[in-house]
């Protein structure tokens, strides 16, 4: 709960959330272009952000599971801390008054969880690939229903394979014959030591089924996370 009678100064910073969404041609920008976007943006809207000290002073940024680029988000965290008190609706006000309808600030709020919190994420997708039908949905299904999936995952220690079946909570797919498409739904692993991607299951269906192997001018595939949950895989993170 914050009010303007919480002391606030350089010694303690009030902390803040932002819920925000990336989207549209924003989804190619890469996390180090976002960090140095909000940094800006936050320098631009007046905000009293707090700055680190030492010889290169900087707003403290904190974001929660960057997303790869080309992937569109409506769940999107990023916390900051204030020198000054400023309500979290003035703050969503003056973000969105120098964002874009592609980078909107949704919701401001105190923290409730911390990033470490965090377990799962979900994804909506959507596939457009020659041979798309309810038989390619099914057997999508029955890939990712299989007892075990082992692929080659990049990790700070390099390059290993890993089985990604434990690490998917849930997952959906569905032929849509009015889009020609098949739409998928994914609740995956987000755990900083056990993260699973959602270009992880596009990479699988290339390899297993052979999707996305047509005219690249024709197919095409589409990735929004939708939302974050905490480890139980139920709660919503916030």
């Amino acid at each position: 709960m914050l009010s303007e009678k919480m002391i606030v100064s350089d010694e303690s910073p009030m902390p803040l959330r932002i819920k925000f969404r990336k989207a549209g041609m924003l989804r190619y920008i890469s996390h180090l272009d976002l960090q140095r976007t909000f940094a800006k943006v936050i320098t631009r809207s007046g905000i009293p952000a707090w700055y680190t000290k030492g010889f290169n002073p900087h707003a403290k940024l904190v974001f929660a599971l960057p997303l790869s680029v080309g992937t569109s988000s409506e769940t999107e965290f990023l916390d900051i801390r204030l020198r000054e008190y400023m309500s979290p609706d003035e703050v969503r006000e003056r973000l969105n008054s120098v964002l874009t309808d592609e980078l909107t600030a949704l919701e401001v709020y105190a923290p409730k969880y911390k990033f470490t919190d965090i377990g799962f994420a979900e994804y909506e997708m959507e596939m457009i690939t020659e041979g798309a039908d309810a038989a390619l949905a099914e057997k999508i299904n029955d890939l990712f229903a299989s007892p075990s999936l082992m692929m080659l995952k990049h990790t700070k220690s390099g390059e290993k394979e890993v089985d990604i079946i434990p690490l998917i909570k849930s997952f959906k797919a569905e032929y849509s014959s009015e889009r020609g498409s098949v739409l998928m739904r994914a609740r995956l692993s987000a755990i900083s030591t056990d993260y699973l991607g959602p270009d992880m299951l596009i990479t699988a269906m290339k390899e297993r089924l052979g999707v996305l192997s047509g005219d690249i001018m024709r197919e095409r595939y589409t990735i929004l996370r939708t939302g974050v949950y905490l480890l139980d895989g139920k709660t919503l993170f916030e």
